[in-house]
């Protein structure tokens, strides 16, 4: 388990650094960082609680053709398959193109917050770690929803939106973001909702209308129990608590405030939600997995002082360490992760 651990210390040792890169050169320390992220999570060799699945998924494309790549589900990440699988490649080419993505989205969203190192911190023990590792398609899902809503704090939805479509086609699940852009929108809101509002019923047809009722058993009617689910849900809620308490301190842009104080309203709705399908609520809570990077990148801002700041950022830091060792010590799916392994050593 070191090497989550070296994953996690990573940017805590940034973010203690009392002497930063100079801005003009903070790049390269992204990069390198980026680089390792990717090959981590990318070169993991059963590692994962899907891993078999996946691999399952990535020897059965052999047989398809590109036509029933297209017609599938979820045809970006087959298409990914497919397109790998002809060119000679393994099912971990594939992981470092998802990797990528999940990592590029993660950092694209980290910097645009006033503490980026802090930001991406918080997002190692269980987003990149936990889904990263674990939900390959989900979480690529989740790194194109990342990049649209760095692009929604900008105000650019036609982005937001074309970055959910692409996420969606990698896990459908995606398409649950959409709504928000509608919701958030400040100006030209009835066009706004009337495009959002399109672009989800085509992406519905086009992807969820013929598994939509399978969806249903699956997950609500089955009532599968996702283990940890409650637990993850309320990761969601306290950050979400703490930017209705402080909204006007944490967010004093206000279209930017409308936007997460939405997504906040989310993460509350999902606390009685996780009650009635763990499983179902569960897998819609890790889109709102942002507010924390959102909320707690912001919650230095709280302090009147820097004898102030400096004991909430290690809260904060103590916090997520905690959650990492108790994931990888305690957690019941853990073990699909330890030891970690890493192409081609393995």
């Amino acid at each position: 388990m070191i090497i989550y651990w070296l994953m996690f210390l990573v940017p805590a040792c940034a973010v203690l650094m009392p002497k930063r890169l100079k801005s003009s050169h903070s790049w390269v320390s992204w990069a390198l960082v980026f680089v390792f992220f990717v090959l981590v999570m990318g070169l993991r060799h059963e590692v994962g609680g899907d891993w078999f699945n996946y691999l399952g998924h990535f020897d059965s494309v052999a047989y398809y053709s590109l036509p029933d790549i297209m017609r599938h589900a979820d045809p970006g990440y087959f298409l990914l398959n497919w397109l790998v699988s002809r060119a000679g490649g393994d099912i971990h080419y594939v992981n470092l193109v998802c990797a990528a993505v999940t990592v590029s989205g993660t950092v694209v969203f980290a910097r645009a917050q006033p503490n980026p190192w802090l930001a991406l911190l918080v997002a190692v023990p269980y987003m990149l770690l936990v889904v990263g590792m674990g939900y390959t398609r989900q979480a690529v899902a989740l790194g194109f929803g990342l990049l649209g809503l760095a692009a929604l704090s900008d105000r650019r939805t036609r982005a937001f939106v074309l970055w959910v479509a692409i996420g969606a086609t990698f896990h459908k699940s995606a398409v649950l973001l959409l709504p928000v852009a509608a919701l958030a929108a400040s100006r030209n809101r009835w066009l706004t909702a009337a495009i959002v509002a399109a672009t989800s019923a085509l992406l519905y047809y086009l992807l969820l209308a013929d598994s939509a009722e399978a969806l249903w058993k699956n997950y609500v009617e089955a009532d599968y129990d996702s283990d940890g689910g409650l637990v993850r849900v309320l990761m969601n809620v306290v950050p979400a608590s703490l930017l209705v308490l402080f909204r006007r301190k944490m967010v004093p842009d206000v279209a930017e405030r409308k936007l997460w104080l939405w997504m906040a309203g989310f993460s509350f709705l999902c606390w009685p939600l996780v009650m009635i399908s763990s499983t179902a609520v569960d897998r819609v809570a890790l889109y709102l997995i942002p507010i924390q990077l959102f909320v707690f990148a912001r919650v230095p801002r709280l302090a009147t002082s820097a004898q102030v700041r400096a004991p909430l950022v290690l809260a904060i830091m103590v916090y997520y360490a905690a959650t990492l060792y108790v994931w990888l010590n305690y957690a019941i799916h853990a073990s699909a992760w330890l030891p970690y392994r890493i192409m081609p050593l393995s």
